[in-house]
């Protein structure tokens, strides 16, 4: 078996969690539902314990799109600190100019 890289699997991932987003929402809809018995909000529970782990959008991790690396991550550029540093030193980040004193 090949081992995938974190790149690969939170693509993954994020395939998996758009595909399973509407049948997530109906079941935790169906178990928030005060109003219905306790046991349909129960094979709910369960229902929605069956789906796949990965399907569940907290398992995405923000990652850098040039790096991977998935600590000190700009959302609003989608890479690192290190990654817009380098870029941004080089002219490639555009809005980002190098200041030096």
């Amino acid at each position: 078996m090949a081992k995938t890289s974190a790149v690969e699997k939170n693509k993954r991932r994020r395939k998996i969690v758009a595909g399973q987003a509407s049948k997530r929402a109906a079941l935790k809809a169906i178990i928030m539902n005060q109003s219905l018995p306790i046991e349909d909000r129960f094979k709910a529970t369960l229902k929605l314990a069956e789906l796949p782990r990965d399907g569940s959008k907290t398992r995405i991790r923000n990652r850098c799109e040039v790096t991977g690396r998935p600590r000190a991550f700009y959302r609003k550029l989608k890479m690192s600190r290190i990654a817009l540093r380098e870029l941004g030193n080089t002219g490639k980040v555009p809005g980002i100019v190098k200041s030096s004193w």
